[in-house]
């Protein structure tokens, strides 16, 4: 039974005839008429009862034109919601942010994502890094605001690098020229992330560059409390420039690390393998224009 039977056994029973049906639906009396057997023949009962020049159903014609009415009703309603979905105008798009800068880009793609397509639910879910990748490689998340660099599951456009300051009291020595070196933190405890978030590894890798592992003395998820330990003298801690600058208050010192590989690049991405929403491309390509430094490139 085809979706285009019922409807042109709908027009005659609506219609109250073939001839007008044939009208209604752009065919030919002959095509309806045959449509109609065809579907007589399938139910292996008859639907339309022939009075002169009326069409009338049989009871078996009423149930099926109700059901049928149910049917087209929702195959319209599904037209109308791809439709909907296709110009943005409903839909759910599952965003992972990062705990770290997360406020800092993607609060403003947010809000200019919510002006633009009010109609897509948005649902943002805050991790580490680690835990991001997981949901996203799951299928729990749409695309995920990660650090560079990424396996090769995952497909990405890079929107922000940032170097990486350190910050220290300003009671400890160092950095008379704005900036400092890892072997020149080697001695003071270090003032890390929680597990999970990928920062530590770029820290602790770069101790190992320098020969030493760090004594990590606090761990926090919490940029403002991490500043806080650090004003308070209890080590130094690492943070993307901008996001340092954000909770900066002058009670601590910003130094610049004079070290290679180092910088803070965030990239929004996405399984290789999976389904790129419309939703999806356009949060990506808002965000390059909100907060973006390169021009961005993802197929619908």
């Amino acid at each position: 039974m085809e979706l285009r039977m019922l409807r042109a056994f709908v027009e005659v029973v609506r219609r109250g005839g073939f001839t007008e049906a044939a009208k209604a639906v752009f065919a030919t009396q002959s095509t309806i008429s045959k449509t109609v057997k065809l579907l007589e023949e399938e139910l292996g009962l008859q639907l339309i009862d022939r009075i002169g020049h009326r069409s009338l159903p049989t009871p078996a014609g009423q149930i099926v034109y109700q059901r049928a009415l149910a049917m087209l009703s929702i195959r319209d309603d599904l037209v109308s919601d791809l439709e909907a979905l296709q110009g943005l105008k409903r839909g759910i798009l599952r965003i992972g942010v990062p705990a770290i800068g997360g406020d800092a880009l993607f609060a403003p793609v947010f809000a200019a994502y919510r002006t633009l397509y009010p109609g897509i639910d948005i649902q943002m879910v805050e991790h580490g890094s680690a835990r991001l990748q997981a949901l996203l490689r799951t299928g729990d998340i749409d695309l995920a605001g990660l650090l560079l660099p990424l396996a090769s599951e995952f497909d990405y456009h890079e929107l922000r690098s940032e170097p990486l300051v350190a910050l220290l009291p300003p009671s400890l020595p160092g950095g008379a020229d704005g900036m400092i070196t890892f072997g020149e933190l080697k001695d003071l405890p270090f003032i890390l992330y929680e597990e999970g978030f990928a920062l530590n590894g770029f820290i602790t890798e770069a101790c190992r560059r320098n020969g030493f592992a760090p004594h990590v003395t606090a761990q926090s998820t919490q940029i403002s409390f991490i500043y806080k330990l650090v004003e308070a003298g209890l080590g130094v801690a690492f943070m993307p420039r901008m996001v340092a600058e954000m909770v900066h208050t002058g009670a601590v010192r910003l130094l610049e690390l004079r070290e290679p590989r180092i910088d803070w690049r965030m990239a929004l991405a996405w399984r290789r393998e999976g389904y790129i929403s419309q939703a999806a491309a356009a949060w990506v390509t808002l965000a390059n224009q909100t907060v973006g430094t390169r021009p961005a490139a993802i197929a619908g």
